[in-house]
């Protein structure tokens, strides 16, 4: 009828609601069962909202009569102040508050059929049941059935318990009445969010009212619903009250509501929280790495960079296999550490921009630029440091070999002057004949003409002394020593020498006879000695060449030296022939004079000697050149072979590289198949390894073999190595953009066709109101010409995709712009939403709620980062949520 108020029960198999009134009309007369149910259930609904203003009713039609604790009531469960009641104790006072209390339910849009203030002042029960069910209706029923009818809500819950759901073929409300009188409803809907408080598996079907008793029980000490119904009522009854069953329900309903939007509260932060912290994990992971690598090239330059020459070739030849190792041991692994570092610190942006987060910001010193910066370093600290040890070892081979020569020569010159200063101190001219001190003079002759001969050999000494200085000997004081020696006994000599010939002309002219054999026999023996000794001096001469062409050189010398030796077996026939003249005419002519020569100091007997030693030095000779020779063979067979090698890697190398670089620009298909074809690319370089293995031995047999260039080839072992390195980093990085592109397509929902479009679309781009023309290389695009329609939206996009001003796009920048607009991603909105739910609309959460509501891990991550809540009614050990989510969309701490 109009006017009259409709309520909520709904009717499943007629489809349509009831009026109040109808309903009104088939309840005229209340069932005493009914009543008594209505009373206990309305008594206890209401008191459990009237203490929450420290007051309670015991009699239901009495304790309302003067309208205070009903307007109160209202207050309470509305939270909305009423108009102030009178306080009079006057009939038309209590009048007058009721009727305050009804326009305020009728002012919520309820209209209120046949109940009316004087009814409810003069304590008329039916009255006041129906007011009460009235405020029950629309203040706990109605908020609950626009969202979903109470009795589906029931339904729902409770299938899981497979009760006898035949009993709502007959319409909800009527058959609700039956539904719970075996008690295992009520247990049902706790045990479906609170299974930790009830066993349902343990209820007995046959004990209905024990089982409503412990619902009932656990509802009032658990979950602060207060116990509304009587067991034996319910069981007893044939229809128990469908007013009383639905009041009490709907408290399941609101002390359940508030469980599952905490429950969804729960699951959305722990999901954030989850993403954070493999985020942050990662992080950590990325800040270790790149610390240990960081570390690892700042305790290397300074090796690197220490250019101190050693003392010893042995020391020097140490420092170069140290280095060996360096190369092939230490930096190989860190190498594919530094290529990893790139990929993982690639691969975390990529999840962070997925999960919406900002983009990581390592350390100071520790980004990605960083460590290419530092990688440099140590390769230009590298550079050149192989060249200057094997040029060091070059000068301290040729610095053991001029001082061996000094050595060698200087102990001749002073085997040769040894005594030569007592002789020339010598006075014996004074004393001796004219034969005699001619004898004399004729010998000083010949020892100045020895004398100039040794010449050549002390300006050798200086000069072999001198270079061992300025090449920094390192017993460089020594030879300075022993050379000072020399040079100063040879001015000496020569002093003492032009003071016996000043001597010796002075008494030559007393004395006059002079034996011309013994004189020419001194003047020929001298040089011819000397020759001898040079000779000998010069076979035995070290020497030190670098290829065939040089040894070449010295055989072909020592062979013209060889023809020189008939000549000078002639001479020494010569000089033995005057020796035999003195024998001969001092025997022809009995002189009684010494056979001896007076005039010179070499024997027949040491010209033969010597010129013995000279012929057994050649062959010596011959047989040490053609040693070398061999030698110097065996080094030109090994740059051969290593020129053989270098000459394949080298053209394979690049030949590789240029192939990744077009399989990045034309290969097609699903990323899983160019992932395949990628990755069967990196095992033929990975199987190709021992090639550059064997190449670095062969490289070391040359190092070893003092072999320092190679004009065969034009690739050096350096080439070959930054070569194949840069080709490991190159086929690593388009790897990891195929994985990056798989881990950005799953992420975001791109099918197989939508990426073939996005790669169609970034090589050629055309559209109707503007074009763009790029060049695709490496998996980038140059912009080359644009004509757009809007100028500010071209801005816009090229701000998004291009967010440096580079003038390049990624493919990785494109689809993420393609991709944005569509992507489902979480808002710190959001996540300030969830944590509200779980303060129960607080603006702080409490740590004890946190670890209610999260799982342990998640709990204690949130309470160690939340930092405290210092806003308007704040409690000691309040966190403030809302900055906690901001932060986790905002800037990275590490």
């Amino acid at each position: 009828k109009e006017g009259h108020h409709r309520s909520y029960t709904y009717n499943y198999e007629e489809d349509e609601y009831m009026t109040q009134e109808e309903e009104w009309d088939r309840d005229l007369l209340l069932d005493p069962a009914w009543e008594k149910q209505q009373r206990k259930t309305f008594t206890a609904w209401c008191n459990s909202h009237l203490r929450k203003a420290g007051t309670q009713i015991e009699n239901i039609e009495e304790d309302f009569r003067n309208g205070l604790k009903l307007m109160l009531l209202l207050e309470v469960i509305s939270g909305e102040r009423l108009p102030k009641p009178d306080r009079g104790k006057m009939r038309f006072h209590k009048i007058a508050n009721v009727n305050k209390a009804l326009d305020y339910i009728a002012s919520k849009g309820v209209k209120l059929v046949s109940i009316g203030a004087e009814e409810i002042v003069d304590g008329n029960v039916k009255m006041t049941l129906g007011m009460i069910w009235t405020i029950i209706l629309r203040f706990a029923i109605q908020d609950i059935s626009v969202e979903v009818p109470i009795a589906l809500w029931v339904i729902n819950l409770i299938k899981l318990h497979d009760l006898p759901f035949a009993l709502f073929s007959h319409g909800i409300l009527p058959s609700l009445k039956s539904f719970w009188k075996d008690g295992l409803a009520f247990s049902a809907l706790i045990h479906r969010h609170r299974p930790d408080l009830l066993d349902y598996d343990k209820l007995d079907e046959d004990d209905p009212i024990g089982n409503i008793n412990l619902a009932m029980e656990i509802a009032e000490k658990h979950l602060d619903i207060p116990k509304m119904l009587d067991a034996e009522d319910i069981v007893n009854t044939p229809k128990p009250d469908e007013r009383a069953i639905m009041t009490y329900v709907s408290c399941f309903y609101h002390a359940f509501a508030g469980a599952e939007q905490a429950e969804t509260a729960a699951n959305r932060i722990c999901k954030v929280l989850a993403v954070n912290q493999e985020n942050e994990r990662l992080m950590e992971e990325y800040e270790r790495l790149a610390s240990e690598l960081l570390e690892w090239i700042r305790r290397t330059i300074p090796w690197l960079e220490n250019r101190t020459p050693e003392k010893t070739m042995q020391a020097m030849q140490k420092k170069l296999e140290d280095f060996r190792d360096y190369r092939r041991k230490h930096k190989p692994p860190k190498v594919q550490e530094k290529c990893q570092l790139e990929i993982n610190f690639n691969t975390l942006q990529t999840k962070l921009r997925i999960s919406n987060r900002p983009a990581f910001m390592p350390s100071e010193g520790k980004m990605v630029s960083d460590i290419a910066g530092a990688w440099q370093r140590l390769e230009q600290a590298e550079k050149g440091y192989e060249e200057w040890l094997l040029n060091e070892i070059r000068r301290l081979e040729r610095l053991e070999h001029l001082a061996e020569k000094f050595r060698q020569k200087a102990s001749t010159h002073e085997q040769w002057a040894y005594g030569k200063e007592q002789i020339l101190l010598q006075k014996d001219y004074e004393s001796a004949s004219l034969t005699e001190v001619r004898a004399m003079l004729r010998k000083h002759e010949a020892f100045e003409s020895d004398l100039a001969a040794h010449q050549d050999r002390v300006e050798q000494i200086a000069a072999i002394a001198q270079e061992l200085n300025e090449l920094d000997y390192h017993d460089a004081a020594s030879v300075n020593d022993r050379c000072q020696k020399i040079c100063d006994q040879w001015d000496s000599l020569g002093t003492l020498t032009q003071k016996r010939r000043e001597a010796l002309e002075r008494t030559e002219k007393l004395l006059e006879t002079i034996d011309q054999l013994h004189l020419e026999f001194a003047k020929r023996a001298a040089p011819f000695n000397n020759w001898m000794e040079g000779a000998m001096e010069d076979l035995q001469d070290m020497f030190i060449v670098h290829s065939i062409e040089e040894i070449q050189s010295l055989i072909t010398a020592h062979d013209q030296f060889k023809a020189t030796l008939p000549e000078a077996d002639g001479e020494r026939q010569a000089i033995l022939s005057i020796q035999n003249e003195v024998e001969k005419v001092i025997q022809s002519y009995s002189m009684r004079i010494s056979a001896s020569n007076p005039y010179s100091t070499v024997t027949v007997e040491e010209i033969r000697t010597k010129w013995e030693k000279v012929k057994q030095l050649v062959p010596q000779r011959d047989q040490s050149l053609q040693e070398e020779l061999a030698r110097q063979h065996a080094n030109e067979r090994l740059r051969r072979q290593f020129a053989a090698q270098a000459n394949v890697i080298g053209p394979w190398i690049q030949t590789k590289m240029e192939e990744i670089a077009r399989s990045s620009i034309e290969m097609t298909g699903p990323l899983e198949d160019q992932m395949n074809q990628l990755k069967q690319y990196e095992q033929n370089i990975i199987n190709y390894k021992h090639n550059i293995d064997k190449l670095e031995g062969d490289h070391q047999l040359i190092q070893e073999a003092l072999v320092f260039d190679n004009k065969h080839t034009n690739y050096t072992m350096e080439h070959i190595r930054v070569g194949w390195e840069l080709l490991l980093t190159t086929i690593a990085r388009t790897i990891n953009e195929v994985e990056t592109q798989i881990l950005t397509r799953d992420a975001k929902g791109i099918t197989q066709e939508q990426m073939n479009d996005f790669r169609a679309s970034f090589n050629h781009f055309d559209r109707v109101q503007y074009s763009c023309f790029f060049s695709f290389s490496n998996s980038h695009c140059s912009l080359k010409q644009v004509s757009f329609h809007s100028i500010s939206e071209f801005a816009r996009i090229m701000s998004l995709v291009d967010p440096n001003g580079q003038g390049t796009v990624t493919f990785q920048s494109f689809i993420d712009f393609m991709t944005r607009e569509t992507a489902d991603t979480d808002t710190a909105e959001q996540v300030i939403a969830s944590f509200r739910i779980l303060a129960s609309d607080k603006p702080y959460i409490l740590a004890d709620e946190l670890r209610r509501e999260l799982p342990p891990e998640q709990a204690q991550y949130c309470i160690k980062r939340m930092p405290p809540y210092t806003g308007p009614g704040s409690v000691p050990g309040a966190l403030d949520y809302t900055s906690f989510s901001s932060a986790l969309y905002g800037e990275s701490d590490l």
